[in-house]
């Protein structure tokens, strides 16, 4: 099964350089939390990793399944089996989740040579997915984010994960502005999809509370675009205690 690999990536957006040079490596099945302050690169790694073209890799890569990806459009980057859970998932108006739900799956289901759905399969898989992340069945009616909540739109996000079932999920500051409730049903989610397909997850946060419902098995704090220290779960209880300010102080004669 794919591990994602990323190879001393240096990219940029415009004219400022953002990433200085990450290494980094999730295994199929595992959890790699990226965890950092506001402004270290994090967001910005997500976004290069799914190809958004707003920005340039200037040097490395990114392997995916031994392939390199690096050049790829994000929907191949899609159909190969990466998942993205953004931070701010956009509205599209006019484009209803049932179409939208459907129009996905039938591609990644092109991608493996298979028939489209059915509408009587579709519906099923469908709502076993809206059990699992406690997605009222009005929702599939409703148009693609518009009107959503913060905690709806990262909802339906993980109603996608179940659907798609990737193979490598990134999950972009997917607890931002969640309150208990939806973070619950949001890591549930993450963790139900994980054991039953064993999907590799890279999840992205600045916050510690995520980490206890979605355990990380490794975790790597980044500073200004560059990783700073690597360790087990044990690194997120020491942030707890310590903060940013200790690993800071250690990284910034590198980082000068």
């Amino acid at each position: 099964m794919p591990d994602l690999e990323i190879r001393n990536l240096h990219a940029q957006a415009g004219d400022k350089q953002i990433l200085k040079g990450i290494d980094l490596t999730v295994k199929q099945g595992e959890v790699h939390a990226l965890m950092g302050p506001n402004g270290s690169g994090k967001s910005t790694l997500a976004n290069v990793v799914m190809g958004h073209p707003n920005l340039e890799v200037t040097e490395g890569q990114i392997i995916f399944g031994g392939e390199d990806i690096t050049e790829a459009d994000p929907d191949e980057r899609a159909r190969l089996g990466l998942f993205m859970a953004f931070q701010y998932p956009v509205s599209v108006p006019g484009v209803t989740i049932t179409k939208y739900l459907r129009m996905v799956m039938n591609a990644h289901r092109e991608e493996r040579g298979e028939e489209p759905v059915s509408l009587k399969d579709f519906r099923r898989i469908v709502e076993e997915a809206m059990q699992l992340t406690a997605i009222p069945k009005q929702f599939a009616s409703r148009y693609l984010n518009e009107g959503f909540s913060g905690g709806e739109k990262k909802r339906l996000e993980m109603l996608q994960l179940a659907l798609q079932r990737p193979t490598m999920a990134v999950l972009d500051e997917t607890d931002s502005g969640l309150d208990i409730d939806a973070l619950n049903v949001v890591a549930g989610a993450v963790n139900s999809v994980k054991a039953d397909s064993g999907m590799g997850v890279l999840i992205i946060t600045h916050y510690q509370r995520i980490l206890h419902h979605i355990r990380p098995d490794r975790v790597s704090i980044v500073f200004d675009g560059r990783i700073a220290t690597e360790g087990g779960p044990e690194l997120v209880e020491q942030l707890e205690r310590e903060g940013y300010g200790k690993i800071r102080e250690a990284f910034a004669p590198a980082g000068a």
